[in-house]
């Protein structure tokens, strides 16, 4: 579905006319340039790929800088791929610009982000394991894994057996928030809610189907 890449600003509140508070998450979206289309007779799939957060010359590589080019258009930080309709494609040309107004109030939107990195973590912290009975003989190890498996059957560890490791730093999708408000002038859009990621990290935001 058509949609615009955004950077997340960080969470504040709005009022409702009743005086109830509202969280909502500000990003900066776009305005993003359609760099090039992807064809499903050349690239066996349509989409819309876009640019943002222009950047000079210099920064890039020659043939990024040559896909560019080639289009015709400016040179960009950041590209995304959208997958479309072809009828949506022909409303989008190369050079065309996304703007923040394709989305309106209350309209429900998929927002993609990396969620925030929290280095080594156990089991519990990471899988929301319940941890080791506190008493009955349990001894400096109140917080670890516990059995991960059979000794003789099946002699070894089944593969994505959830162990300490990596907590965070994933591709997160948070499905149907909703469009609180959206300022046109400063490119925001205001989500009702949280999304994935840290501060000025950069976000996918996606019309439902």
């Amino acid at each position: 579905m058509l949609g615009i890449i955004g950077k997340k600003i960080g969470m504040t509140r709005l009022f409702t006319e009743n005086g109830d508070s509202v969280a909502v998450t500000l990003i900066e979206a776009g305005p993003c340039t359609v760099t090039s289309h992807k064809t499903k007779e050349k690239d066996n799939y349509s989409a819309l790929q876009l640019g943002f957060q222009e950047v000079p010359e210099k920064k890039l590589t020659k043939p990024l800088w040559g896909h560019f080019k080639k289009n015709n258009v400016s040179a960009f930080k950041i590209m995304k791929e959208f997958r479309v309709n072809e009828d949506v494609m022909n409303d989008y040309s190369p050079g065309a610009e996304i703007k923040v107004d394709i989305f309106k109030p209350k309209d429900k939107i998929h927002v993609t982000g990396i969620s925030k990195g929290k280095g080594f973590a156990g089991v519990i912290k990471r899988h929301n394991f319940h941890g080791k009975t506190q008493t009955h003989g349990t001894h400096e190890s109140f917080r670890g894994t516990g059995s991960i498996g059979m000794c003789a059957t099946p002699s070894r560890v089944h593969r994505g057996k959830k162990m300490p490791g990596q907590y965070g730093n994933d591709k997160v999708t948070v499905r149907n928030l909703t469009v609180y408000k959206i300022d046109g002038e400063r490119n925001l859009l205001m989500v009702r809610g949280a999304i994935p990621g840290h501060r000025n990290s950069i976000v996918m935001i996606q019309k439902t189907k």
